[in-house]
This record gives structure tokens, C-alpha cells and sequence, in this order.
């Protein structure tokens, strides 16, 4: 183990012995400044040291040569002084080594989500055709607002509906707070808090009137899945979410208390759809198969639809109502009870808002209720 002070002269002269592949000069006045010489003639200025685990670490300060001898042994010093103090030269690296790509967090994050989120499919769906193929491959702390920001504006400029960019930030986002939770390097700082939120206004209202929703009914009756006509009343009358009824059960049906029980809803709690008598009957009309626990199956597979689009677009498209999402039933039942003089709190609990402020989209549709109200009123000022 050689020793010598590592001046320009011993570091252009130094050889390493023939049947060596490498020979370590070590420097007399700063400890663990060494000089590598390899079998082949090359050599290496390095800074060797111990952290505080014990664990021997070396750093590299140059090939010989490319500083000169007195610039090495200055940032040898420098080194040194760095280690005594706890900063360790190879700490940073070691750190970005530890910090993932975001393809690893969103693989956690949709195992998570898999657990226990019913829009999983959706999140999967943003995740795979959207977030990963552009942020997948790129470190955590790589990840900027700034860039966020300009990838969220890009989406949109390729046509991405308002309410889907969010969503892709919403998932985002939330893929950095679960790290943060889990203790990921890198996932800190969430990059999409600085992003600026564009104000949406998806708010879609669409309401059948009587003589429409007639031609739809007439419409689904002629479809040639002959469930359609039963699911398409009862959402008219239940205001029920599609999925709700296609999930439905017989077990969850009480025909004499008029009464349907979905034990999983939007808010996650279960709640009882009252059913009126033209609801009932159109339930104790419903074709029953053995062995079939569903309200409203596929007839073909005694399963839930997976979708009734194609049905549906038929439907609306014989009915003369084009734009008319299946949802839209959800709300044209709310505006045949709000303006049957239902007050909003009663259709709030029938729909199964979790919040007064849901079911306010409605008040407008009151109009009918208080045109009678204040023409009974002038009715009766003109006959006093």
C-alpha cells in the first residue's frame, strides 16, 4: 500500500506492476485521497471515505489529467471536509437512485384503488392511456407544476373534454398524496397543487317533457332487447342511476312495502327507493328466470348488462330525441316531481343526494307548481 504525496509528478509517472490489474497510491497528507492506476495505464483521482453506518464508500474526482494536480487535491480537501461533517458525497445520488419512476407509484396506486374504489376501471383506463405513457418513465421529483401544468393544457388542445383533464389532474394528484402517505422518495411534493384549475361548467341538463318521454317509451317498446322497455320506465320513475337498476337484485325488492333497497350507492350508503304503482307493476311484469337472482338481466346470459348503448341509441334515434343520455332519465324524473308540487327535499332523498345543494339544480323546474301558486293568487285579488 503505497504512500506518497500526490503531486504532478508522482501522478504522471506512477505504474502499476506487471501482473497487477491495479495499484492504489495513497496520499501522506489528506487520508483517503488515493491514486488508482490500473494494469492498462489508466488512472484515477478518488476520495475514499467511511460513512457513519461503517460502510466504505469512494467518490470519483477525475481521471489524471483532466485537472491538474493541485484543482484534485483542492477538491480532495473539499471532501474531506464535506465527510466530516455528515455530508456525504455519494448521499445525493444514492437518494435519486432511491426515487422511482411514476409508472412504479401507479402501479401501487391502482392496486390500492382496486381495493375499494367502484370506478376502478375508469382510473385504470386515465392511468394506462393517458398519465403513464407521458409521465410513466420520469422520477418523481422530475415531475414539475410547471410541466404538469403545460401537459394538462396540451390535453386539451387535443380535444379532451374540460371535465377529463381534471380527472387526469384529480388522478394525478392523488397518485403523489398516496406516496406521501406510503413514505415514497420523491413523492413529497405534489406537483399538481400549483396547477391553476380551470372553472368547468359541465353541468348538463336535459329534461323530458310528457310527450316526449311518451315517444321514447313507444320507442323502446319496438327495441329488439325486450328488457330495454322495463329499464327505461323504471329509471323514469325511480330516478335511479343505470347502473343501480342493472345491478339490481329480486332478493333487494319488496312489492308489498313498495319499497327497493340498493345496498351500495353513489355516497357508499344504502338507501330505499320508494316505488309508486305503476313502478310495481311494471316489476311483477318483469320475466323471471330460474335460478337468476338479477331484476333486469341480460336475457342472453342471465348477467347484468354490461351496457345498453346500442339499444339505446336505436331507441333515441327512432323517439326523434337525439343528445338524450340514458342519465338524463335521472333528471326528467326529478322534473315530473318537482313539478307534480314534490317539494326538493322529499326528491333529494328519492334521488339519494347526499347534500341539499344536489338536489337545488332542480329549483328552477318548480315553475309550473308557482305559476298555479301565483295565478290562484291574482284569481282570487280579482274576485274580491
Amino acid at each position: 500500500m503505497p504512500t506518497a504525496f500526490l503531486d504532478h509528478a508522482l501522478i504522471s509517472t506512477a505504474t502499476c506492476p506487471p501482473g497487477r490489474t491495479k495499484l492504489n497510491f495513497y496520499d501522506t497528507d489528506i487520508k483517503g485521497y488515493i491514486l488508482e492506476v490500473g494494469g492498462g495505464g489508466h488512472k484515477t483521482l478518488a476520495y475514499r471515505y467511511k460513512e457513519l453506518s461503517g460502510r466504505q464508500c469512494q467518490h470519483k474526482i477525475c481521471r489524471a489529467g483532466d485537472l491538474s494536480a493541485a484543482a484534485a487535491r483542492k477538491q480532495a480537501e473539499k471532501l474531506r471536509s464535506r465527510v466530516a461533517t455528515g455530508d456525504y458525497p455519494g448521499a445525493a445520488k444514492a437518494l435519486a437512485r432511491s426515487i422511482p419512476p411514476y409508472s412504479e407509484l401507479s402501479a401501487m396506486h391502482l392496486a390500492d384503488a382496486k381495493l375499494h374504489q367502484r370506478s376502478y376501471s375508469t382510473t385504470e383506463m386515465y392511468v394506462r392511456r393517458h398519465i403513464v405513457p407521458k409521465w410513466g418513465k420520469v422520477r418523481l421529483t422530475d415531475i414539475e407544476t410547471r410541466g404538469v401544468a403545460q401537459w394538462l393544457a396540451d390535453k386539451r388542445d387535443e380535444g379532451l373534454a374540460p371535465a377529463t383533464v381534471e380527472k387526469l389532474r384529480v388522478i394525478l394528484g392523488r397518485s403523489f398524496e398516496l406516496g406521501r402517505r406510503w413514505g415514497i422518495p420523491g413523492a413529497e411534493q405534489n406537483p399538481t397543487r400549483g396547477v391553476v384549475r380551470k372553472p368547468l361548467n359541465n353541468a348538463r341538463e336535459r329534461f323530458l317533457t310528457a310527450e316526449e318521454a311518451g315517444r321514447l317509451k313507444a320507442a323502446v317498446a319496438a327495441s329488439q332487447n325486450p328488457q330495454l322497455q322495463h329499464i327505461v320506465g323504471m329509471l323514469l320513475l325511480t330516478g335511479a342511476r343505470v347502473r343501480e337498476l342493472l345491478d339490481a337484485r329480486w332478493e333487494h325488492v319488496d312489492v308489498e312495502r313498495q319499497s327497493w333497497l340498493i345496498p351500495t350507492s353513489k355516497t357508499g350508503k344504502p338507501r330505499h327507493v320508494p316505488l309508486s304503482a305503476a313502478a310495481v307493476v311494471i316489476i311483477e311484469a318483469l320475466p323471471r328466470f330460474k335460478d337468476c337472482p338479477w331484476l333486469v338481466p341480460n336475457p342472453d346470459t342471465l348477467m347484468p348488462f354490461v351496457s345498453i348503448k346500442h339499444g339505446w341509441q336505436r331507441a333515441i334515434k327512432v323517439a326523434k330525441l337525439p343528445g338524450l343520455r340514458i342519465h338524463d332519465l335521472r333528471h326528467s324524473a326529478a322534473s315530473f316531481m318537482v313539478n307534480s308540487g314534490v317539494d326538493l327535499f322529499a326528491v333529494g332523498k328519492v334521488l339519494g343526494h347526499a347534500s341539499y345543494q344536489s338536489t337545488q339544480r332542480y329549483a328552477h323546474l318548480a315553475n309550473d307548481t308557482l305559476l298555479a301558486a301565483v295565478e290562484a293568487g291574482a284569481a282570487k285579488q280579482a274576485a274580491a
